[in-house]
């Protein structure tokens, strides 16, 4: 199968050109202007964008969390994906606290064998660092291309590890060429604000909001870089919401300390007051919570200053029946917010049109910089002869409205019922193969591989 994408304006992280896209096979064979070749398929990109695919590094598929699993599973989740202009995610493996690793990742490999529609690959999760992990960690590196592992700094005796097993892991990962991301909030803190509110009887979603004050994000993401540079480990910090998380990276970088930072989309357009709404602020309940205003500008320039390299979702769907786990009591609401499929138009309307950041820096934030920090670059996160096939053709002047009515996700509610955005997603191709045209699905599960990873390819 091949195909000719004619007259697209081709948008990287680098560049912007007027030129036609030969794909045979999975891959970008030739780019140029009038490209002779003949193909079984064409495509007219004229008055469009074409862009490579989304890279959203920051999924849970099919996750246990509080009781519950996340409603999306590789099926529903990936293929919602595909719709926004996602090609690629990667997931995060949980290891039980007692267990191995390689039991964990047998766990998730059966949750994607033969179900995802679009391409996926995992971070791990040390919840339990000692002697005979560190021994998998390497073997996860050398022979699975598992290169990232995760850490949580809160959600004690479920997820959480302490410093001292934090350095010792950032020790092994820095040795085998691996990175360590972080869920940075003082978990200590929070506990104690969840059980004084409980106890107060305050007990409404608000109160999630106000068990974690940007104090316990700003004070982890400080500590997370500290050990960073004591260990020379690279690292990477999820789903940064606020301005005092941002300032702790931007001192880090008068010690000449590089740190990843990714935030997410809802945390650049949404904003705390929606926990004012009763019960229904549970739609937003996540972790960390959405922030205030001020924290929303200081992401914006954080993202222009290249202070923060990555716009991911961290979504984890739960259906309302799920959020109502927790009518009575806010520490019970399952954490999660569904935004896989409408990452990439929230950012083109609420970035590239309103003017907080350009084209370029659009496909950067969105995949450029997750293909290279995670490893895939070039063969993902890019235009160019060689690399997969995977583009995206958008239409950047079509007004369209957000709603459950006509989203993909397998949840029933959306964070952004109403919202009306300019630009949406026409075609997209994965490793080239048409998967997203008229606004159907043409990839049946099964279709989407397990990417395997190298190490981080952006300068530390």
């Amino acid at each position: 199968m091949s195909i000719l994408i004619k007259n697209g304006r081709v948008i990287t992280a680098e560049s912007d050109y007027l030129a036609d896209i030969f794909v045979e096979g999975e891959k970008i064979v030739a780019i140029g202007k009038n490209l002779p070749h003949a193909a079984d398929r064409v495509i007219d990109a004229a008055d469009k964008l074409v862009f490579p695919g989304g890279i959203d590094p920051h999924v849970h598929l099919d996750m246990p969390f509080m009781g519950t699993f996340s409603s999306d599973d590789y099926t529903t989740g990936t293929r919602a994906a595909l719709h926004g202009g996602t090609t690629m995610v990667i997931d995060f493996i949980l290891q039980t606290q007692g267990d191995t690793l390689h039991n964990a990742l047998k766990t998730w490999q059966e949750k994607s064998k033969d179900k995802a529609v679009g391409d996926y690959s995992y971070h791990m999760a040390v919840t339990d660092f000692n002697d005979e992990v560190a021994k998998e960690v390497v073997q996860m590196i050398e022979e699975e291309g598992i290169t990232s592992f995760k850490t949580f700094m809160a959600y004690k005796g479920a997820l959480m590890i302490d410093d001292g097993q934090m350095v010792e892991l950032m020790k092994v990962v820095k040795a085998n060429g691996g990175l360590v991301t972080v869920h940075a909030t003082n978990g200590d803190m929070i506990d104690a604000l969840i059980a004084r509110h409980r106890a107060e009887g305050k007990l409404s979603p608000l109160y999630h909001y106000l068990s974690q004050p940007e104090v316990t994000e700003a004070e982890a993401s400080g500590r997370f870089a500290d050990m960073l540079h004591y260990t020379g480990c690279p690292g990477y910090i999820v789903h940064m919401t606020c301005e005092g998380a941002l300032n702790a990276i931007r001192l880090a970088t008068r010690r000449n300390q590089k740190v990843f930072v990714e935030t997410c989309s809802q945390y650049l357009v949404l904003d705390a007051s929606l926990y004012e709404k009763d019960f229904d602020g549970a739609k937003w309940v996540m972790s960390p919570p959405l922030r205030e205003k001020k924290d929303q500008t200081a992401l914006w320039s954080g993202i222009n200053q290249g202070l923060v390299q990555v716009v991911g979702t961290d979504h984890c769907p739960f259906k309302w029946e799920q959020k109502l786990m927790g009518k009575d009591d806010f520490s019970k609401i399952p954490n999660g917010h569904p935004a896989i499929e409408h990452r990439m138009e929230l950012m083109f309307t609420e970035g590239v049109r309103s003017g907080k950041i350009s084209l370029n820096k659009f496909v950067e934030v969105t995949s450029t910089n997750a293909a290279k920090i995670f490893g895939m670059y070039p063969r993902k996160g890019t235009i160019s002869i060689g690399a997969d096939a995977d583009l995206v053709i958008f239409d950047p002047q079509k007004e369209h409205t957000i709603s459950v009515d006509t989203h993909h996700m397998n949840v029933d509610y959306s964070g952004y019922e109403g919202w009306k955005l300019t630009g949406k997603t026409e075609t997209v191709v994965l490793r080239g193969k048409v998967a997203i045209e008229e606004e159907k699905c043409r990839l049946e599960p099964g279709y989407g591989q397990f990417i395997k990873r190298g190490k981080t390819s952006l300068v530390i």
